[in-house]
């Protein structure tokens, strides 16, 4: 058995990211950037105005006050889109509004909410500053700037920006294409009406869903009896088709647990079984190639927590993302905490703020590994130390907020 810090250090080190490939912008979401994006032009382009107003030489309005308004013959009018190239003359204004390019030799814009404009003049009541209310060419990039690295994940704000620089399609890491295997005589589909001994899964909709929340779909969902004869199969299947095995359930020790032997008959090598985790203990990792093997547990509460744990580290590092350490706080507990030493614990929790913004966290209830409602309502992971035994009311403690909920 193995640490928990030393599985997600081995599981990274087996990982690499995939090949890449080049997609419409319009399917980017999700994906992560193979190559630097670079402005191939300045941003903006022209220098426009950022508010309706007045554009003006600054220095004929200089001598505005409010007693002694300065007032100004209106030359034109121009909207955003307009094309034309207009100079603007000495002791005159154009009528500009946002969004709309600047005319030559103006250098900024009086906001329409200070000055009058009336039989077309318009009175000016206060001086401008030079560049005032003016967006510049190239401001926010200038052209050759690096925009984006390499490993950036795209958003929507990033597909937005990548649209302003002219993109239409961009450099990408292959998504890993996973394969679930769900193990287990007594399971049944959800839905299901439950004879004695049976009980519904679980494992295949959460684990489908948590990869689309990673833009994720599985290349197949497999059911399989604890039979060795039908592991095999399934998993000669999954090896052929996907980068990334999860399984459920096989992994501990029993008679009909035939995980880890159906891997060495496949000739995968077992990186390590056992870890020091509650919950998670029976967690098998193995590697053929540059494919990934995990054996979860078979317990949903256990195989949902050990996927936060120590597979989507791997699916991020796949997809081209620096893996860092999950969004984590410091919270204060408001009941006290017990467990045996000897293994790392994630207790299932929920944080709140009290009216001093300081965050609490208590437990939530249903601990125990088959209980799904005690990680359904939760909202982060209490991390309780491997050889801690007792946190009392009022610790400081670390949180890993869970990435499938609302805060």
């Amino acid at each position: 058995m193995i640490d928990f810090e030393t599985a997600v250090s081995e599981v990274l080190r087996q990982t690499y990211a995939l090949e890449t490939r080049t997609i419409r912008l319009a399917d980017s979401c999700g994906y992560v950037l193979a190559e630097n994006v670079i402005a191939r032009e300045p941003i903006p382009l022209f220098d426009s105005t950022s508010v309706d107003g007045y554009a003006v030489h600054s220095d004929d309005i200089i001598s505005a006050v409010s007693s002694s308004s300065v007032n100004l013959a209106v030359q034109s009018t121009v909207q955003a889109g307009d094309s034309r190239v207009l100079h603007l003359k000495r002791n005159h204004a154009i009528k500009i509004f946002t969004g709309a390019p600047m005319p030559l030799d103006a250098d900024a814009v009086v906001m329409k909410e200070f000055v009058s404009e009336e039989n077309g003049k318009v009175s000016f009541h206060e001086p401008a500053h030079p560049g005032e209310n003016v967006r510049k060419r190239g401001a926010e990039f200038s052209e050759g700037a690096v925009v984006f690295s390499a490993g950036t994940l795209i958003t929507p704000p990033v597909i937005g920006m990548l649209s302003v620089l002219g993109y239409l399609s961009v450099d990408v890491y292959r998504k890993p294409k996973v394969a679930i295997v769900i193990t287990g005589n007594e399971l049944r589909a959800p839905g299901s009406r439950l004879k004695r001994g049976k009980i519904r899964d679980a494992n295949s909709l959460t684990l489908v869903n948590v990869l689309r929340m990673l833009a994720i779909v599985p290349v197949f969902v497999v059911p399989v009896r604890d039979a060795k004869k039908a592991v095999l199969s399934v998993m000669k299947k999954a090896l052929k088709k996907a980068d990334v095995i999860i399984s459920t359930g096989g992994v501990s020790v029993g008679e009909y647990d035939f995980v880890r032997d159906v891997m060495a008959e496949l000739h995968v090598q077992t990186i390590f079984w056992r870890v020091s985790l509650k919950p998670g203990k029976p967690n098998y990792f193995g590697t053929k190639g540059r494919k990934l093997i995990f054996g979860l547990p078979g317990n949903p509460v256990a195989a949902l927590v050990s996927f936060e744990l120590l597979v989507r580290p791997a699916l991020l590092k796949l997809q081209g993302l620096k893996v860092e350490n999950q969004i984590s706080f410091r919270a204060r507990l408001t009941r006290d905490l017990r467990k045996k030493a000897g293994r790392m614990e994630f207790v299932r929790a929920l944080f709140t703020k009290n009216s001093g913004s300081e965050l609490l966290v208590a437990p939530t209830a249903g601990q125990d590994s088959h209980m799904m409602s005690g990680l359904a309502k939760a909202n982060c992971l209490i991390l309780f130390p491997k050889d801690a035994e007792f946190l009392p009311k009022g610790t400081i403690v670390e949180i890993r907020i869970l990435p499938w909920q609302q805060w």
